[in-house]
């Protein structure tokens, strides 16, 4: 976060770079130091305000390289014990498997309609 304030004091100091460019680097820096919403809420809110200098025709090409090393350090910032889980590995480690964790009359579907993994149980009217 810090590299990203860096960065965006820069453009917003370079006196070569349009007013409205400055003026959404300031206001990006602003909304990455509100301490009133959560990190991750000021770094999307910051990068949103970015992107929009990034598609202006009048950002030189320079101040365009540095607001996306910016919006870079800004995404989506995670803690370490976050990096460390990947809930949706595809991987399959046969050595973790516990088979007692399901019964033989149960199973994990993928759902397309709710986008999430369900356990699904045999019906037992449906044995007759």
């Amino acid at each position: 976060m810090k590299e990203a304030i860096e960065i965006l004091l820069q453009i917003s100091e370079d006196q070569s770079v349009p007013r409205n460019i400055r003026r959404s680097a300031t206001k990006s820096i602003e909304m990455l130091n509100d301490k009133s919403m959560e990190l991750a809420v000021r770094a999307v809110n910051a990068i949103e305000e970015l992107e929009d200098s990034t598609g202006d025709a009048n950002t030189p090409f320079h101040t365009r390289t540095m607001i996306w090393q910016a919006i870079t350090k800004l995404e989506i910032p995670r803690d370490k014990k976050e990096d460390q889980k990947d809930e949706y590995d595809d991987e399959f480690d046969d050595d973790e498997f516990d088979d007692d964790e399901f019964d033989d009359d149960e199973w994990e579907e993928w759902d397309e309609k709710t986008q999430s993994w369900v356990i699904v149980r045999k019906d037992e009217s449906l044995d007759d």
